[in-house]
């Protein structure tokens, strides 16, 4: 992949399992076994087994490495085996790399997945502790010291600069927080089933880090998601209609920083996101409009704001809104801030539900889904879409 050419990735890979734990705020078992779980519902999603799997992908920061996730499941010998940095940055990143492995013939069958009891363990709102020493700790230096100590006092520095700039109020956010708790409200599997909010109740929430309210941030979650890959054309023997991978990118920006690039010249867009994004649009072909559906990361409302004016559906200041017009069906499972916390990847499979069309929140015709990762951080993004 690059930030300059077409890639050759597209269309040679597909999701073809889906399979996740509860969502809770305590699941009363280990990261490991949470793994396993969502391994052996994606497995069985497929219509494939333990035996059929050769490649495993996950996050740096997760607990349960992809040998021991493999011993446990009772998945045999591994030819591909990663691990991909920067948190929620990740997600995408994990499909990608299970894409480009079956494509070339390093493996047949590739789990992606991720498990962690944020919630009942480490919560990663808390922000940064017992850090051991690196570049990147050094990099943080120059914002702890001065009270920006968890993600949502970093996020608020370029919040509050976007509703600056475009003069609007902490409103803008509110509704992207109405429209994934919608979502939320009638999905089973949500933590928030059946509580919808209403922009009052966004604006009656508690500060966190203004210009951030409590419903302007994601939950946090204990659970476990994981995806299988493999070729496209072994997918259209598998259970489901294949979710084919049409283009799958990372990005990076200039000034690149985890979550504190407070030292570029715009603090009011996301730049990782615009590499992300020229690069799908280039490989797929596609623009914003053909897209039917859009799963944006949400671990912060306003970044997801910037996120729809980096892909270019409307312009900078707008994206307020394009969301409250209901313009691009958005977030359909409810998000991190409705559905669950599990570093985008319970938004992927949302996704491939949707073009399965099996979604609680079903877009008629769905043909295009983007997902995008984590973003303030090294990030990565898909364009998946239905076979045929």
């Amino acid at each position: 992949m690059s930030v300059r050419t077409r890639d050759q990735l597209g269309g040679r890979a597909a999701i073809v399992g889906i399979g996740a734990t509860e969502f809770s705020k305590n699941s009363g078992r280990s990261e490991l076994k949470l793994a396993v779980e969502a391994v052996h519902t994606a497995l069985d999603d497929a219509g494939l087994t333990p035996a059929d799997v050769d490649g495993m992908v996950t996050f740096s920061m997760d607990t349960s490495p992809e040998i021991t996730v493999a011993q446990a499941a009772g998945i045999g010998e591994l030819s591909f085996f990663s691990r991909i940095h920067y948190g929620g940055g990740a997600a995408c990143a994990t499909v990608q790399q299970a894409a480009l492995a079956v494509a070339t013939g390093v493996a047949e069958v590739v789990v992606c997945y991720r498990a962690f009891n944020e919630r009942s363990g480490r919560r990663f709102g808390s922000g940064v502790q017992q850090r051991e020493p690196s570049a990147e700790g050094a990099a943080l230096g120059w914002s702890l010291p001065w009270g920006l100590l968890t993600p949502a006092s970093w996020v608020a520095i370029a919040a509050q600069r976007y509703l600056h700039t475009y003069n609007l109020t902490p409103e803008a956010f509110g509704h992207v927080a109405v429209t994934d708790r919608r979502h939320a409200a009638n999905n089973p599997a949500a933590y928030f089933h059946g509580k919808p909010i209403t922009l009052a109740d966004h604006a009656a929430s508690r500060w966190i880090v203004e210009p951030l309210r409590l419903l302007d941030c994601c939950q946090e979650t204990d659970g476990g998601q994981a995806l299988v890959v493999t070729t496209a054309d072994r997918a259209r023997a598998l259970r489901h209609p294949p979710a084919v991978i049409t283009a799958a990118a990372q990005g990076a920006g200039r000034r690149q920083e985890g979550m504190t690039s407070f030292y570029r010249d715009d603090l009011t867009a996301l730049p990782e996101m615009d590499v992300v994004a020229r690069q799908l649009w280039r490989t797929s072909g596609l623009r914003p409009s053909d897209i039917d559906v859009g799963i944006l990361y949400d671990h912060f409302t306003p970044f997801v704001l910037m996120q729809l004016e980096e892909f270019g559906f409307c312009k900078p200041g707008e994206a307020a809104d394009f969301v409250a017009a209901d313009a691009l069906p958005l977030n359909t499972h409810g998000g991190q801030l409705g559905e669950a916390y599990l570093h985008g990847m319970n938004g992927i499979a949302e996704a491939v539900r949707q073009l399965r069309g099996t979604s609680v929140n079903q877009v008629a015709g769905a043909s295009h889904a983007l997902v995008t990762a984590g973003t303030g951080v090294p990030t990565s993004g898909l364009i998946l879409g239905a076979d045929g």
